[in-house]
């Protein structure tokens, strides 16, 4: 029954993405599109400017909790390529000698049990419960499932950072400094998150394959707030960049003249084996027959990032963003890889840690490791830094 709701879901907000991005023709998604473009307004109405207006107001109260704050997140929905951005922060947070703890609100993590929720909001009680303890800075304590694909990610590759997962992060940074001493707070998709205040920096990527989407507000577009709304941002950082951004530089500065710039691409580190953990060099597939499979919001860098690092990507198949893999999915990848005689089979670090274990392996299996690389604006990024660390 559950998997039948997943795949419902998916398939859903597949057709929606599809319809959004004016993929789907017809009279039937020209409608859905007018209704989506009138919801908009409404979205921009109570989800942005009447929210603000009431943190403005201070009827609805930030929190203060005297450590340094840094949110990371975005404009738009999906495929900035954040997770590696957080983790080179707290990398380089924590080799400066602090105390980090990443807060996350565990996007499709496994929900606390219905009953307690629906009695806790009935009863007008606040959620006492500790938050996901997903890394103590030491161990990595929970799955992927009940985690949350990226916290377990980070938890995986910052094997001394605190990793928490909670919707409520007052609380969750409460608990990192009583439990773990942390003195610095890196909330994960915490742009929009108004609610923890305090000595904060704000973090803005933007994709430079599509720096506001469709230039539309949810639902009927991407973004989550406004472009003007990058006001706020103390750094900003134009993720997949390939050095083609002048043009939006200066849109960059008409919303934002202060804040600094850092331009950074995805460098890929190293393959490993999905299941042994074997690592190889990305030199690999170069020339090679390879499939791959992906679960993400932009499955097109990923492919064509294959193909820039010399491989002939002969198959590809893709599911919807943070799907959680069978293994029947697993095999007919497989399989149909080696039909197109695939050599390898790759895929990315945030998918492979939501892949069941599998005892039939007929070909190699990797996924790729890929880190942060600053081309443009070092400086900036290690002022940024510096501030945070020196403040």
């Amino acid at each position: 029954m559950r998997e039948t709701w997943r795949l419902w879901t998916e398939s859903v907000e597949t057709f929606f993405i599809e319809v959004v991005m004016e993929e789907r023709r017809g009279t039937g998604a020209s409608l859905i599109r007018g209704v989506l473009y009138v919801l908009s307004k409404v979205f921009l109405l109570v989800a942005v400017k009447a929210r603000r207006f009431l943190y403005n107001v201070r009827i609805l109260r930030d929190t203060t909790l005297g450590v340094q704050v840094i949110a990371i997140g975005n404009l738009t929905v999906g495929g900035t390529g954040k997770t590696p951005v957080v983790e080179k922060f707290a990398r380089e947070l924590r080799d400066q000698g602090r105390n980090v703890a990443i807060l996350s609100r565990g996007y499709r993590s496994k929900p606390p049990p219905l009953h307690k929720t629906l009695l806790d909001r009935l009863l007008f009680r606040a959620d006492t419960t500790p938050p996901r303890v997903v890394s103590d800075g030491k161990s990595l304590l929970l799955d992927s499932e009940t985690a949350g694909d990226e916290p377990y990610m980070l938890a995986s590759n910052l094997k001394d950072v605190v990793v928490l997962v909670d919707k409520d992060r007052v609380k969750a940074g409460r608990y990192a400094i009583e439990q773990f001493g942390c003195d610095t707070l890196l909330l994960d998709d915490g742009f929009q998150y108004w609610k923890l205040r305090g000595r904060r920096q704000d973090v803005v990527l933007i994709d430079r394959q599509q720096p506001f989407g469709n230039e539309s507000l949810l639902p009927r577009g991407t973004l989550r707030e406004p472009p003007s709304h990058l006001a706020r941002a103390s750094v900003i950082f134009i993720t997949k960049s390939d050095g083609n951004t002048a043009e939006l530089r200066r849109r960059i500065a008409t919303l934002n003249p202060t804040a600094g710039i850092i331009e950074c691409v995805h460098h890929p580190l190293y393959l490993e084996d999905v299941f042994t953990g074997q690592r190889h060099a990305i030199g690999i597939i170069k020339g090679r027959r390879v499939a791959s499979l992906s679960g993400i919001a932009q499955p097109e860098s990923f492919e064509s990032g294959l193909v820039k690092l010399g491989a002939e990507l002969v198959y590809s198949k893709r599911f919807a963003d943070h799907h959680r893999f069978t293994q029947q999915e697993i095999l007919n990848a497989i399989n149909r890889g080696k039909k197109r005689q695939a050599e390898i089979i790759i895929t990315t670090q945030k998918d492979a840690v939501r892949f069941p274990k599998l005892d039939r392996r007929d070909l190699p299996f990797y996924f790729m490791r890929v880190e942060i690389k600053i081309v443009n604006g070092a400086e900036d990024f290690h002022d940024c830094v510096r501030t945070i660390c020196f403040r």
